[in-house]
């Protein structure tokens, strides 16, 4: 049996994916011109992680750099 604080925290969980979507979708991440590479869709996720806290100056973004090799 699930209480009723259970079916509020998933539904604020769902509210502030949406909100993180809707962030994302106005800094044009969903654009066909856009490439998909490691950086950009790092980008992407943590702005629609971060959900509301981008309209208060969070601005994510992912450095996509791999080591080099040891010789």
């Amino acid at each position: 049996m699930q209480s009723r604080g259970g079916g509020l925290v998933g539904l604020v969980v769902v509210v502030w994916l949406v909100i993180g979507v809707l962030a994302a979708y106005q800094r044009g991440y969903f654009g066909e011109d856009r490439d998909v590479s490691c950086k950009t869709f790092g980008d992407t996720a943590l702005t629609i992680v971060a959900g509301p806290l981008n309209y208060v100056g969070v601005n994510p973004k992912v450095s996509c750099t791999l080591p080099k090799p040891s010789r």
